[in-house]
């Protein structure tokens, strides 16, 4: 008896119940529900049952007396049902128990074991152990089987004519507990691959979530675009790279897009190969990579988007990379001759009887050999850039210390011309020190030698401002002087790229490629008649 109460396969993850099929016992109701109204109809028609062996002249009211209160208690069970009272597993234990009475005097009344009316009992047998998941199904078993040999004693023993054996009571007590043990092993195995479907049913959902969440966080622009040119599928990037934020799923690509509609309906894909383009949609020029998908169901079309300055600046940065390992092995072997010219005209200017002509040619070689070491030397620096070491710090009190470093470091013309406009709330970030250090040091070192004027000496300005959000921090460089010409935005942080003859053109460069290595971004802007603005934008950190 104990290895048929055994509990049966539990959902062990929470999120399995709450996907699990429908109670049983709504199951349980529907079916006592309809074996009720069959029986009703078998036993209404017609009113005299010649078939009945009833010791009662074949009179068939008494029969259906019994069938109208157990029609009674199945609407009953419904209501409990309803107001789920009491716990699930007493309803059906309460329902099998019951049934099994009422139609083992059902059977009685109709006339004993010899009608076949015990098949009944196997069949309510058989609901409660596949609604108990196997649990007591030797006890309904056992109850049926006592139900129907106490029926047949009492008929031998009290009733004027028998009908059926006790033979015929033994063998159906027999197929109670056999139709109770199939019907214990089939719940078992019903159960696990339940729980198995159920499994597999959580995995694609979150399969399907984790492929959802990857294609809505990708860079790239995701398209899916059916037959009739509607959008199945898109991603934020997409939205992004068309302008359009509130795009929606189900709107047609013609609406959106009409360029890259024309495009798709110019070209035939081939399902083995794909078509790529670039196309202006937007303002800004994307690139297009189309692959058919005339292999599943959807027929349609997908389509990738890349922004086509950001594959230009990709492209750039790589070719970037080689050159610059390649500059700085360059640098390294310019160095040792370098150095060799430079010593060779410092003896060569000690020389007894140099003229003003000898001596203004040496200076000519001492100021290019010293430019050319500049330019070395920052080439160096960032072929050999340290890995960034961030500290948390306050911005405020880091910039009156630089501020006075850099007036004790730099002419005297300029030790006044630095002005600081702080944060009045404590500002702490976390960058590294030498970098940001080096960052401050190109950007004023560049206003104050393109911020002067005929008329006046540059000025420096360092502004800190908090955002209105407080998790981001603005900290401004500008000067005082003309500004930057349109035409040079462009390339201004290129490489090698200046406006002066002494220049190296690696200070705005370097100062953006260590702003990035510190999670900062560095960017001009353009401020009519207000001198050069550059700005550093950085995470500020207000759990230190």
């Amino acid at each position: 008896m104990s290895i048929m109460r055994e509990s049966p396969t539990k959902l062990p993850d929470p999120e399995l119940a709450a996907v699990a099929p429908r109670d049983p016992l709504t199951w349980l109701f529907a079916y006592r529900l309809i074996l009720i109204l069959i029986l009703i109809l078998m036993f209404s028609y017609p009113d005299h049952a010649p078939w009945l062996a009833s010791s009662a002249s074949n009179d068939p009211r008494h029969a259906r007396l019994l069938l109208a209160l157990q029609a009674q208690s199945v609407l009953i069970g419904g209501l409990f049902l309803m107001l789920r009272w009491p716990k699930r597993e007493h309803q059906i234990e309460i329902a099998v128990f019951l049934d099994i009475l009422l139609y083992t005097l059902l059977m009685h009344l109709s006339g004993g074991v010899s009608t076949g009316l015990g098949l009944i009992l196997a069949m309510v047998v058989a609901a409660g152990a596949l609604t108990m998941q196997g649990r007591l199904s030797l006890l309904f078993a056992a109850f049926a089987t006592l139900a129907v040999i106490a029926q047949q004693v009492y008929t031998e023993l009290y009733a004027t004519s028998t009908t059926g054996t006790s033979t015929q009571a033994g063998l159906l007590g027999m197929t109670y507990f056999a139709v109770a043990l199939l019907a214990h092993v089939l719940a078992r195995r019903l159960r696990a691959t339940e729980y198995l479907a159920t499994r597999r049913q959580l995995d694609l959902a979150d399969l399907s979530k984790l492929n959802d969440y990857i294609i809505q966080n990708m860079t790239m622009g995701v398209l899916v675009i059916n037959a009739q040119r509607g959008i199945l599928l898109l991603n934020h990037a997409a939205r992004r790279l068309l302008n359009q934020p509130q795009l929606r799923i189900g709107e047609q690509l013609a609406a959106v897009a009409p360029a890259l509609d024309d495009w798709l309906a110019q070209h035939t894909l081939d399902a083995s190969r794909r078509k790529r383009t670039v196309l202006l949609l937007a303002e800004q020029e994307l690139h297009i990579s189309a692959h058919s998908l005339r292999d599943f169901h959807s027929s349609g079309v997908l389509l990738f988007l890349r922004d086509q300055r950001e594959l230009i600046r990709q492209a750039q940065n790589i070719k970037l990379a080689s050159l610059g390992r390649l500059t700085a092995s360059i640098a390294h072997n310019i160095r040792n001759p370098l150095s060799a010219v430079t010593h060779a005209s410092q003896l060569l200017a000690e020389a007894p009887g140099l003229v003003d002509d000898d001596l203004h040619l040496l200076d000519i070689i001492r100021r290019n050999a010293r430019r050319i070491d500049e330019t070395v030397t920052s080439v160096l620096e960032l072929s050999r850039r340290d890995p960034s070491q961030p500290q948390v710090f306050d911005l405020n009190g880091w910039l009156t210390e630089f501020s006075s470093e850099y007036r004790a470091c730099t002419a005297a013309a300029q030790q006044d011309c630095v002005h600081l406009e702080l944060s009045p709330d404590r500002v702490m970030v976390a960058v590294d020190p030498r970098h940001f250090r080096q960052i401050l040091s190109n950007l004023c070192d560049n206003a104050f030698k393109h911020g002067r004027r005929a008329d006046h000496q540059a000025q420096v300005t360092l502004r800190v401002t908090r955002l209105a959000d407080g998790d981001a921090v603005q900290l401004t460089v500008t000067d005082n002087g003309p500004g930057i010409a349109a035409a040079h935005l462009a390339t201004l942080f290129d490489p090698f790229f200046t406006t002066s003859s002494s220049g190296t053109g690696l200070g705005l460069y370097a100062a953006r490629e260590l702003a990035q290595a510190n999670g900062m971004e560095l960017e001009y802007i353009a401020v009519p008649d207000a001198g050069a603005q550059f700005r550093l934008t950085f995470q500020s950190n207000q759990d230190n």
